[in-house]
């Protein structure tokens, strides 16, 4: 077995020290993504829970729209017809 240098020593931790903060680095980025990723499906669930009550408020616009249009048919066929 050969014996390692001071210097190759010295190298070796350095290297485990980048390996380190690089480590800590990725670790970082994947609890943010982890965070952004929930507050995304917090935001997801929210808009899931309004889509009925949306859709509700769509239906009934349109029924009223169906009867204004409903009206003024009615008006222009008693306008020209009687």
């Amino acid at each position: 077995m050969s014996d390692m240098t001071f210097k190759q020593a010295k190298e070796m931790i350095e290297r485990l020290e980048l390996a380190e903060l690089s480590l800590r680095n990725s670790f970082d980025n994947i609890d943010y993504a982890r965070r952004s990723l929930d507050d995304s499906l917090i935001e997801q669930k929210k808009i899931l829970k309004q889509l009925p009550e949306k859709d509700k408020k769509i239906s009934i616009l349109y029924l009223i729209i169906m009867l204004n249009m409903g009206f003024l048919a009615g008006l222009l066929v008693g306008k020209y017809l009687l």
